[in-house]
């Protein structure tokens, strides 16, 4: 499994799902900061300013603000930052298709449920540009 170093925030509500994600992350050398709504998310993107956050790891169905909005918000805290959607919903409850979340270079999505590996894959992707798999 690779693993990687760098600051990871966390956007998640489910409480278990925030849980196994997190110590996945930790385990493979990240510092991951964990927010339970985008609300949260921002304020805690804001009080980093001038820190560097890698990657936001977002759900895209939250209570308070989704992972949309959390995103585009936190895009203009700290730009050049990577981004993770995931969500369990086919169609990422907005009405999008998933591949409209991963156009992007700089973001990608992963749909509920995923393994501990294939998290710690994708991120790793994200933050090297390095392919791991099959072929690669």
């Amino acid at each position: 499994m690779p693993s990687g170093i760098g600051t990871i925030l966390l956007a998640e509500d489910e409480p278990a799902v925030r849980a196994v994600t997190s110590r996945t992350l930790r385990n493979q050398g990240y510092r991951v900061i964990e927010a339970c709504n985008g609300r949260e998310a921002l304020d805690a993107a804001r009080a980093m300013s001038g820190q560097e956050i890698d990657l936001l790891v977002t759900d895209v169905v939250m209570p308070v603000l989704g992972g949309r909005e959390l995103a585009q918000e936190f895009e203009v805290l700290h730009p050049g930052a990577k981004i993770l959607y995931v969500s369990g919903y086919a169609d990422c409850g907005a009405g999008l298709p998933s591949d409209e979340y991963s156009q992007g270079q700089d973001a990608a999505f992963m749909r509920k449920p995923f393994s501990p590996v294939d998290l710690a894959r994708k991120v790793s992707e994200l933050l090297t540009g390095h392919r791991y798999g099959v072929g690669a």
